[in-house]
C-alpha cells in the first residue's frame, strides 16, 4: 500500500470521506445565541476621529 498526499482540495476531501466513522471528530456544537449589549460612541471615541476630515 502506498501513501500518497493529495495534489487537489477535492482529493483532499475525497479522502477523509473515507475515514472511518469512529475516526471522525464528533460535530461542533454551538453555543447558545445571546442578545448583544447596546453599545454608544462615547467622547473618548470622538476624539480619536477628531482631526481625520484633515487626511481627507
Amino acid at each position: 500500500m502506498t501513501n500518497q498526499e493529495p495534489d487537489t482540495l477535492a482529493e483532499l476531501i475525497e479522502d477523509c470521506t473515507e475515514l472511518p466513522a469512529e475516526l471522525r471528530p464528533a460535530p461542533a456544537s454551538l453555543p447558545e445565541g445571546r442578545t448583544a449589549a447596546p453599545w454608544e460612541v462615547d467622547e473618548g471615541c470622538y476624539q480619536q476621529v477628531a482631526d481625520l476630515e484633515v487626511y481627507v
